[in-house]
């Protein structure tokens, strides 16, 4: 239970997002093709964590904020999740993530990540170097620097969930995969994702058009080849997760879109129908 609740926080921070990459490099210039975002400065989403669909297992927010860094215009993403309720009585998680990514590229040029995890503890910053292709990291709670070989097309946990929000899809196929290279835990990954079709499905807020798509991993990392993961995406252009589900053995994971605010485009819910 403990690991699968992991596994849930960890698709929150970067799988699950991973909706609508087109095949192609992701050093592509968004600014020289194309006037705006999938989202914008001053957007909030809360997503609520349930095991079975009854028990609260938790919550996950993630920001939008603006800043600059060597006179570019950037983003700066901050995400927090943290257990609450019973589960939270017995395992408590509290991890925070932030990126920090130029606008002209989406590509990542800081990433921090501190988290507390029923006692196991990180404490990390990453500094992104594209000129020599190398990545800094920083781990403050070993008190210990060293640089890792990166290509110029990476992406860190939570940037990676921006850049591919703001891509768009065209001829995606049923069961086509798209992936997107990661830097997480001083390796290089290859997160790929497969397209399910489209699904209207149900929610608080009324009904909504989704995407359906599945993440597919590399066996032997984060997740194990058998767990069975399904994320629904708005079909708009906000492109924003709306439930993700993690079946497993006994019951199931799931985070549900809870809340939102700030969004850059309208948000299409279908009322009556």
């Amino acid at each position: 239970m403990k690991k699968q609740l992991i596994i849930l926080l960890f698709l929150f921070s970067v799988v699950s997002f991973g909706q609508s990459v087109k095949k192609e490099d992701s050093t592509t210039n968004l600014s020289s093709r194309q006037t705006g975002f999938a989202f914008q400065k001053g957007e909030w989403l809360k997503f609520r964590m349930s095991y079975s669909n009854f028990l609260n297992a938790g919550y996950s927010t993630l920001e939008v904020n603006e800043t600059t860094h060597n006179g570019k215009e950037a983003f700066h993403i901050n995400g927090i999740g943290k257990t609450t309720g019973f589960i939270g009585l017995f395992f408590k998680v509290k991890n925070n993530y932030q990126t920090f990514m130029y606008k002209e590229s989406l590509r990542p040029y800081r990433f921090i990540r501190k988290i507390n995890e029923g006692g196991y503890t990180k404490d990390k910053e990453i500094l992104f170097d594209y000129e020599t292709n190398k990545a800094t990291v920083k781990d403050y709670k070993h008190n210990t620097t060293k640089k890792y070989p990166i290509s110029s097309n990476i992406q860190d946990m939570l940037s990676a969930l921006y850049f591919l929000r703001n891509k768009e899809i065209n001829n995606l196929n049923i069961n086509e995969e798209i992936e997107i290279k990661m830097f997480f835990d001083q390796e290089l990954n290859t997160i790929k994702l497969r397209f399910l079709g489209k699904e209207v499905i149900k929610t608080k807020f009324g009904k909504i058009k989704t995407l359906k798509f599945r993440p597919i991993v590399q066996k032997g990392r984060v997740f194990k080849e058998q767990e069975s993961v399904t994320v629904w995406i708005s079909n708009d252009k906000n492109k924003i997760p709306i439930k993700i589900k993690a079946s497993l053995a006994v019951g199931s994971l799931r985070a549900d879109l809870d809340a939102f605010k700030g969004l850059a485009h309208p948000f299409n819910i279908i009322f009556n129908n």
